[in-house]
């Protein structure tokens, strides 16, 4: 991720509660505490390897090597990342206790006590509402490359690339506008410029960028402008973001191939641009399709393309 320069402690209540869903907006915003054993808990310990973020602002606060089972229902570090924390006193409820909230954005996380494992001592007991979890496949691996698409609703698009083989992790977000720090709001409204978009980081040894073009291509109607079925705008154009002119070559490639099959009933209005900075989108549209159980909403065109695309890149190498 990025380093933020934004000054995350500025920005208003409204704000906060259109970032955050309302259980995130309780802890980080409002200093409640999740109920122990709960969903959130539930998630944490099948989490893997990797680093743990803040859900407000993104920022790098926990290592999972850090992470212990204490017992007690919630989420539990015997220190955080150097510098990613602050302390206060908390007299709330009668109790004496020390308060541990994100150092950039002020977000409450939750309190540390002095009764954790050597060498630190001490039990950062931490609300896993208030967490991201960041895979170290994604991380620390070296190898992996970055690819973006726009196509439509990006909770469709992100389910769709999540499934492929080869892909570490598919986050939906905003591209290719003036304003930033966008929110899903002022996105939506039409005058920001952006597209709602996915960034996948996949290993190429396993899919490589044909692959995921193909799968982009078959999985939307790359034939309409700024349309993907009923969701009709800017923010849905269909739209190849590149990280380098040889994914701009390739995606061009393709397209034109697909153009001379013929296959689809109108030519590709695809766009290819060069990728500008990532806007990660509210936690509640991450992973959005398969949490809430109904699988991706974008339905295929149900026309091949994968050979299309395969052959005109290898002739193109």
């Amino acid at each position: 991720m990025a380093a933020d320069d934004r000054d995350w402690r500025a920005l208003s209540d409204a704000e906060w509660r259109e970032r955050l869903t309302p259980e995130q907006y309780a802890v980080l915003r409002r200093a409640a505490t999740e109920p122990p054993f709960c969903a959130a808990y539930a998630a944490f310990h099948e989490q893997g390897p990797g680093i743990y973020r803040c859900a407000g602002c993104g920022l790098a606060l926990f290592d999972r090597a850090d992470a212990f089972v204490s017992g007690t229902g919630w989420p539990s570090f015997s220190g955080p990342i150097p510098g990613s924390v602050g302390y206060r006193e908390d007299r709330s409820h009668g109790l004496e206790r020390i308060e541990v909230h994100c150092a950039r954005c002020a977000g409450h996380l939750g309190h540390v006590f002095p009764d954790g494992p050597p060498p630190s001592g001490l039990r950062f007991c931490i609300n896993g509402i208030a967490l991201v979890h960041e895979p170290a496949a994604v991380t620390r691996r070296p190898g992996l490359q970055l690819a973006t698409f726009g196509g439509g609703c990006f909770w469709g698009v992100e389910a769709v690339f999540a499934a492929q083989g080869g892909v570490l992790d598919a986050v939906s977000g905003y591209m290719g506008g003036q304003l930033p720090y966008p929110s899903y709001r002022q996105v939506c409204g039409g005058d920001t410029g952006h597209t709602e978009v996915v960034q996948v980081t996949f290993d190429p040894a396993v899919i490589d960028y044909a692959g995921l073009l193909a799968v982009f291509f078959e999985q939307h109607d790359p034939t309409t402008p700024n349309r993907q079925g009923p969701d009709i705008g800017w923010q849905y154009r269909s739209v190849i973001f590149a990280h380098d002119e040889t994914q701009a070559a390739q995606a061009r490639a393709a397209i034109a191939a697909i153009d001379a099959s013929r296959r689809l009933p109108r030519p590709v209005v695809t766009a290819v641009e060069p990728a500008a900075r990532f806007w990660r989108a509210e936690e509640y549209h991450q992973d959005y399709a398969a949490r809430h159980g109904h699988g991706a909403c974008h339905r295929p065109h149900g026309v091949p393309l994968t050979d299309v695309v395969r052959a005109a890149l290898d002739r193109a190498r």
